[in-house]
């Protein structure tokens, strides 16, 4: 009987640890829409490949992005001859949404040279300067770069990305953050944006709010600014579980915002 009684109590703890893994930080939203990777080829009808082609110091192709039958997305970082060939996915004109939570669950990279991210991007960021709300904001959700260590970067971006550009920026340190699984997590309502790593809060910030409809993006870029890439052992990947996109329920009142904190 205590045996029996033992597994009862394993199971359920294994149920409400995966639980506490999945439940969003944010009260009153349901989910919208999601990928769990759980196909043996990327969902077209979800995504597209993007920028295909040289973009910094790498070649986005599509050989880059697969799913590993277990339930994961894997955008990988090569290197091809002389040339280093690196992924990039996102959603534009197949799921654009305005506000709501938006989260994924990853395993970063693991060598330096090249920085992964889960952001999202206006079609018209810097069409009108002055007008985030209208023109939008590029909204890194999280940036990594494995030099860093524990490290992680909250990044805004508007009014384009010439001499007008402007950004706003938080990297908080997370204690492990560069080993086993995490969770990266945006709040994005009409006042404010609410960071979140692992559930908890990272960065509150009232500045650049977009107002339009934008699409998401998961990406492995390489440059200086992640290191030096000949340092790196490749094949190096970073491992998607999955993308969930979270709405409002109708008739629930929004918290107060509070004041923004840099």
């Amino acid at each position: 009987m205590d045996k029996i009684v033992y597994a009862v109590l394993f199971t359920l703890l294994l149920a409400s640890s995966h639980a506490q893994e999945t439940d969003i930080p944010v009260k009153g939203y349901e989910l919208l829409w999601s990928d769990e990777f759980n196909g043996a080829i990327l969902d077209m009808k979800k995504w597209d490949y993007r920028g295909l082609g040289p973009r910094r110091d790498a070649v986005n192709v599509k050989d880059t992005v697969t799913l590993d039958r277990k339930g994961h997305l894997v955008l990988a970082t090569k290197k091809q001859g002389d040339s280093y060939h690196t992924a990039m996915i996102g959603t534009q004109g197949k799921f654009e949404t305005t506000f709501g939570y938006f989260e994924c669950r990853v395993q970063l990279q693991k060598q330096v040279g090249h920085w992964s991210a889960f952001w999202l991007q206006s079609p018209t960021i810097g069409k009108k300067i002055g007008a985030t709300g209208e023109s939008g904001t590029e909204i890194d959700i999280f940036e990594y770069l494995k030099r860093e260590g524990d490290t992680v970067h909250h990044t805004l971006h508007w009014d384009g990305y010439k001499k007008d550009h402007k950004t706003a920026k938080k990297t908080p340190r997370i204690p492990g953050l560069s080993k086993g699984w995490h969770r990266f997590g945006l709040l994005w309502t009409e006042k404010e944006y609410v960071f979140y790593v692992d559930g908890k809060e990272t960065w509150r910030t009232n500045k650049a709010i977009s107002k339009r409809s934008e699409y998401l993006i998961l990406s492995l870029e390489v440059g200086n600014w992640a290191g030096n890439i000949s340092e790196a052992t490749l094949p190096d990947d970073l491992l998607v579980d999955y993308v969930r996109v979270y709405k409002k329920i109708k008739n629930k009142v929004e918290p107060k915002d509070s004041a923004d904190k840099k």
